[in-house]
């Protein structure tokens, strides 16, 4: 372990304030607190100083180069000035003025799986990070040092973790990933001043549990971060693929609750209530995607919502209070299923599940969507979602066997693209075109009518929400992650990762007469 440590007066006297978990039910504008920004989910920040009249004046206002050679996959969040950026094994605290450098943490060399990473998440004075063997760090945020590092689950057996934990009050949540092998899916909740583990919730149960629920299935990760609604007091989190994988005949049934989102107890790690998006998934269709929460009127009446485009190819809009479906529909290209059943859930066609000869499934293995986060903005109605319409050939033959992938795939053709979803009606309002495959970028909206995402080439797009329409880009790399912004000593910062590099733009400030 390794922390680089650079005096900054300001900058320390900051971070030392710390972030009270309670900041979290109302985050103020000069921040962005947790991965998602609130607990909603939305992604919509209130900040307009940047406006469709004039982000075509914006200007880069600092950058800030990893030196690593991952793309930047997090979420940066910020709190009293300071932003937290993450790789895997890496962890930044930077002046979020000017990007200078107040520490750098590196976690010790692992044999962990360095997929990428989705970011940190903060308690009091204590900034967390989970790292590619599955452990958990907690960091003091004034400079760096580790206070306690305890293990998530057992990296030997194949999980691994990217996840952005999640505080809820004195709990903080973290999920796993590790569908290379057959292991059951599990949420923990730990302490956030000892680690000591409070509660695990098990999607899919572990070895030797009585009344297998699941029809012998494993899987089921939860290795996006969820949601929370303070008032109903429960976490929304989506689950991932059953394993193994593409061989659905050694794992009968609907297989819950893979390729779900379910509804959990932060306090107790109770299961309230779960939705099947894939019942019997046999194409790596995660239900990983965000659980986004809107309060709004539904057919005529004022509903508590849950939104999910999810990886499958389906739009989903469930009530959150008890999980019942009130529109399924396709937002992407999907030819997979038979009929939607009255629960609202696609049902598989047996003619698309994988076979020895192959089938031509809609969407391939990277899905209608995945792990790029969605945004939804209020006052249109639509949930902007970096979609895909693809193509793959899917196999499976009694010799692949029943561990781990248990078959394989290959992508035909894909074609990325933002989509703008009415969440009352499922119809898409406008596409806006990506390019060739799928897009890494999340979306990020404004109160000023503005839409943050990036393209499947190296640039990131400011776009009209009303319409799509593209009104600025910027050519950064690739851009890996969700953009955040934040409003500083009245300057209003947009801040993206493209490649291995963040960037932070900003209107030209005004020189004095």
């Amino acid at each position: 372990m390794m922390t680089r440590f650079l005096a900054v007066a300001s900058c320390a006297a900051a971070i030392a304030q710390g972030l009270d978990p309670a900041a979290l039910l109302k985050p103020s504008t000069d921040s962005w607190p947790t991965y998602h920004g609130d607990y909603s989910g939305q992604r919509h920040s209130t900040l307009t100083q940047i406006t469709p009249a004039n982000v075509g004046q914006l200007t880069l206002a600092w950058a800030f180069q990893t030196g690593q050679p991952q793309q930047i996959k997090s979420t940066p969040i910020v709190v009293n000035g300071i932003l937290y950026v993450t790789t895997p094994d890496n962890l930044w605290a930077l002046d979020a003025r000017s990007a200078r450098q107040v520490w750098h943490y590196t976690y010790p060399t692992n044999q962990g799986f360095h997929i990428g990473h989705r970011g940190a998440a903060i308690y009091r004075e204590s900034v967390y990070l989970t790292t590619p063997d599955a452990h958990l760090v907690a960091l003091d945020a004034k400079d760096g040092r580790v206070k306690w590092d305890v293990v998530i689950a057992d990296a030997r057996k194949g999980y691994w973790s990217t996840n952005a934990p999640l505080v809820i009050r004195d709990h903080l949540i973290v999920g796993v990933s590790g569908d290379f092998d057959n292991l059951p899916g599990f949420l923990k909740s730990f302490d956030p001043e000892s680690g000591k583990t409070q509660w695990t919730f098990y999607s899919t149960p572990p070895p030797g549990t009585d009344g297998d629920f699941s029809g012998g299935a494993t899987g089921g990760q939860m290795w996006m971060t969820g949601t929370y609604d303070p008032l109903l007091n429960l976490v929304y989190v989506g689950t991932g693929n059953p394993t193994p994988t593409l061989n659905g005949p050694a794992r009968p049934g609907d297989n819950p609750w893979t390729g779900s989102i379910v509804a959990i107890d932060p306090d107790s790690g109770k299961l309230e209530w779960g939705f099947q998006a894939s019942p019997h998934d046999t194409h790596d269709w995660d239900a990983a995607e965000v659980p986004v929460l809107v309060d709004g009127n539904f057919n005529g009446a004022p509903r508590k919502l849950l939104l999910q485009a999810s990886r499958n190819g389906y739009f989903f809009v469930l009530d959150r209070t008890n999980g019942k479906s009130l529109l399924t529909k396709p937002f992407a290209a999907a030819n997979w299923a038979s009929h939607i059943d009255k629960a609202g859930r696609p049902i598989p066609n047996p003619a698309k599940e994988p076979a020895r000869d192959g089938r031509l499934v809609a969407p391939n293995e990277a899905g209608g969507t995945n792990y790029r986060s969605p945004s939804f903005d209020a006052k249109t109605g639509f949930l902007i979602v970096s979609a895909q319409d693809g193509y793959g050939i899917y196999f499976f033959k009694p010799e692949h066997g029943a561990y781990g992938w248990a078959g394989a795939d290959y992508g035909v053709w894909g074609r990325a693209v933002l989509r703008a979803i009415d969440y009352r009606t499922g119809e898409i309002a406008w596409n806006h075109d990506l390019g060739d495959g799928d897009s890494s970028a999340g979306v990020l909206t404004t109160d000023s009518g503005l839409t943050f995402t990036g393209d499947s080439a190296s640039s990131v797009l400011a776009l009209r929400t009303s319409d799509g329409a593209t009104l600025w880009h910027s050519g950064i790399g690739r851009v890996g992650n969700s953009p955040v912004t934040y409003e500083l000593d009245g300057r209003q910062y947009l801040v993206v990762g493209g490649g291995s590099a963040l960037y932070a733009f900003a209107l030209p400030t005004r020189n004095p007469a």
